[in-house]
């Protein structure tokens, strides 16, 4: 074997979501995380094939570059990105990065618990719990979500229902179970995932919809929803997900389907949960403050032999 390229790389899961660390890239100039964030997909073009796609990863696979910070207040800094683009803020990385800095000693613990990380969209602040040199506890806020639209009717085909339309992090399409037949169970899965693909295919005039989500919230009384979230690709996000449960959470909260004392917990198709708490209520929306964890999967050193025919590698969705 001929080793033209290597990197090391942590791999990282928050509630099913998967994340590749990765702190060590070719050298390029730039005078701001705004200026590398605006040239990344030029400059590491080859790495993020490389690193995201199969056979080394998958479609559902995020990345996060960490670099030292701008900002002498921050602890680090970090550039979010999947296989398309950069992504200014993702919460889950976030935990996913705090959590992997922690634990593999790249950043030292502080007696108050209180972190910062920069980011192309700003700074987020965490608090990360550790005990026994493991992180067990990372609290954040999120950005205010808000309820755009409730009610909206959909016809097509055999789909006859309603949906709200909420902006979290990106804009959500929230449907309610009540009006499908099947459960929210791996065992329903091909039921579920036809289902969605039936509602991207309704809404596909729609770009501005990023996300379509299908909610159970028959538990709502004891603070328990259920949920499965589609990308407009059909591919099923694996985490109940930090956007998702906040608009979910604003929907509710917005048609009194919940108290604002109420802390939801919200669980995903494939059993992960993450927990948020309402945070603040304004103009801007509702904020809420999400408590999760990280867990370190691997350390891996990733290759490209020059010969190797799959170099760019390829994507199973």
């Amino acid at each position: 074997m001929k080793i033209q390229k290597a990197y090391t790389a942590t791999d990282v899961h928050v509630a099913g979501e998967a994340f590749r660390m990765i702190k060590d890239v070719p050298f390029i100039h730039y005078e701001s995380l705004e200026q590398l964030d605006e040239q990344f997909f030029h400059a590491y073009a080859d790495e993020i094939k490389l690193l995201l796609n199969e056979p080394r990863g998958f479609a559902g696979l995020n990345g996060c570059l960490v670099l030292p910070p701008f900002n002498r207040e921050a602890d680090a800094a970090v550039v979010f990105f999947n296989h398309e683009q950069t992504v200014p803020l993702n919460h889950a990385g976030a935990v996913a990065v705090i959590t992997a800095l922690l634990e593999c000693g790249h950043l030292s613990p502080k007696e108050s618990n209180e972190y910062t990380l920069e980011t192309v969209s700003g700074a987020i602040k965490v608090n990360a719990i550790m005990k026994d040199d493991e992180v067990v506890s990372v609290k954040l806020e999120t950005n205010p979500s808000q309820v755009v639209q409730t009610n909206v009717s959909l016809n097509h085909n055999e789909l006859q229902t309603e949906y709200a339309l909420v902006q979290a992090d990106q804009l959500y399409a929230i449907f309610n179970n009540k009006d499908v037949k099947f459960q929210l169970h791996l065992d329903d899965l091909a039921d579920v995932q036809s289902w969605g693909q039936a509602v991207n295919e309704a809404i596909a005039s729609n770009e501005s919809i990023q996300r379509i989500v299908l909610v159970d919230d028959s538990e709502i009384e004891t603070g328990r929803i259920k949920t499965v979230t589609f990308r407009r690709d059909n591919f099923i996000v694996r985490s109940p997900g930090f956007g998702t449960t906040s608009a979910c959470y604003a929907s509710l909260l917005s048609s009194g389907g919940v108290s604002k004392e109420q802390p939801i917990e919200n669980e995903s198709i494939f059993n992960s949960l993450l927990t948020a708490q309402l945070a603040d209520q304004n103009d801007s929306g509702f904020a809420f403050t999400f408590t999760s964890r990280g867990f370190i999967t691997g350390m891996q050193t990733y290759v490209l032999d020059p010969t190797d025919p799959l170099a760019a590698g390829f994507l199973l969705k």
